[in-house]
C-alpha cells in the first residue's frame, strides 16, 4: 500500500465451514475512484464488502482503511471511521418518513443522545442547534437525489426505487469517504436505473467520495467504472479497465460458461 492509497485488501479468506467463499482475494482503491467487484452469483462479492463493514471477521487476510487494518473491528466503529454501505435488501424503517429514515443515518455525528435530546430541547439549546445543523445535512442529500417529494411520506408506500434512493441517502447521511454499494440497481426499471448513474458520478464528483461497487448490471460498471475485479467461486480472475474486461475469454467462461464463449469467439 502506498501513501497516496485510501483502501486496499490484501489475500482476504473467509471460510464457511469446509467451503471457501473468499480465497486469498487482493486489490486496492485509487482515492476519488470507482472500483466494481463483478462476478456470477455466489462468486462471493457480498461476502467480501460484510468482511470490509465488520458483518462477518475473515479468517486471514487484511483491510486497511487510511493506513489501519480494520479486519475485526465492530461494524459502529468501522461506519465513525468513514466507510458506509448500502445492502443488497432495503434495510429501512417502512413506518418511518424519508427524512427519518436519513436522519437515522446521522446518528454516528450526534453529540446530544436521546435521553438529553428529549429532556433538554427546546429552541437555542444545544440540542435544537444540532437537530437543524444535521437536518440541514440531510436536506442536501435530499436535493442532491432528488427526494423532495418523498421527504415527509411513509418509506412503506413508496416504490421500491425510491427506497432504494434512500438506502443509498442514508448511507450518505454518514459522510463516509469510501461507500460500498452492493446492487444498488436491483429492482430499478429501465429509467431508474439510468437516473442511479447520474447520481453515482455525481456524488463522486459533488461529495469527492471513493466508490466501491458490486452489480449485475454490466452496462452500468462499464459506463461508470474505473477498475474492475472479477471473481469467480471466491477467487480472482482479473482486475483490469472495462474495455479490457470485456473481451478477457476467463470473464467470458464465468459468465457464459464455456460451450458459450466457443461459439461467442466463433
Amino acid at each position: 500500500m502506498t501513501n497516496n492509497d485510501l483502501f486496499s485488501v490484501d489475500q482476504l479468506t473467509i471460510r464457511f465451514g469446509g467451503l471457501t467463499a473468499v480465497d486469498r482475494v487482493s486489490f486496492r482503491v485509487e482515492p476519488g475512484s470507482i472500483f466494481s467487484i463483478i462476478g456470477p452469483n455466489g462468486a462471493g462479492k457480498t461476502t467480501i464488502f460484510n468482511c470490509i463493514s465488520g458483518l462477518y471477521k475473515p479468517d486471514s487476510g487484511s483491510i486497511i482503511f487510511k493506513g489501519e487494518d480494520i479486519v475485526g473491528q465492530k461494524p459502529h466503529r468501522i461506519a465513525r471511521k468513514g466507510i458506509a454501505r448500502t445492502f443488497q435488501n432495503i434495510e429501512l424503517f417502512s413506518r418511518m418518513t424519508t427524512m427519518e429514515n436519513l436522519m437515522l443515518g446521522r446518528h454516528i455525528h450526534m453529540k446530544t443522545n436521546v435521553w438529553t435530546g428529549a429532556t433538554f430541547f427546546r429552541r437555542g439549546s444545544k440540542a435544537a442547534r444540532e437537530e437543524i445543523k444535521h437536518r440541514e445535512r440531510v436536506e442536501k442529500i435530499i436535493d442532491l437525489l432528488d427526494l423532495q417529494s418523498a421527504r415527509n411520506q411513509f418509506v412503506g408506500g413508496l416504490p421500491y426505487g425510491t427506497q432504494k434512493l434512500i438506502e443509498l441517502g442514508r448511507a450518505l447521511a454518514l459522510e463516509p469517504e469510501l461507500l460500498l454499494l452492493d446492487e444498488p440497481s436491483a429492482g430499478m426499471n429501465s429509467e431508474e436505473k439510468q437516473d442511479l448513474v447520474f447520481w453515482i458520478k455525481d456524488i463522486q464528483d459533488e461529495l469527492g467520495l471513493t466508490i466501491l461497487l458490486i452489480e449485475h448490471n454490466m452496462k452500468m460498471v462499464m459506463d461508470i467504472s474505473d477498475l474492475i475485479l472479477v471473481i469467480n467461486f471466491g477467487k480472482s480472475i482479473t482486475e483490469g479497465k472495462p474495455k479490457g474486461i470485456q473481451k478477457h475469454p476467463e470473464v467470458l467462461k464465468a459468465y457464459l460458461g464455456e460451450d458459450e464463449v466457443i461459439d461467442h469467439a466463433a
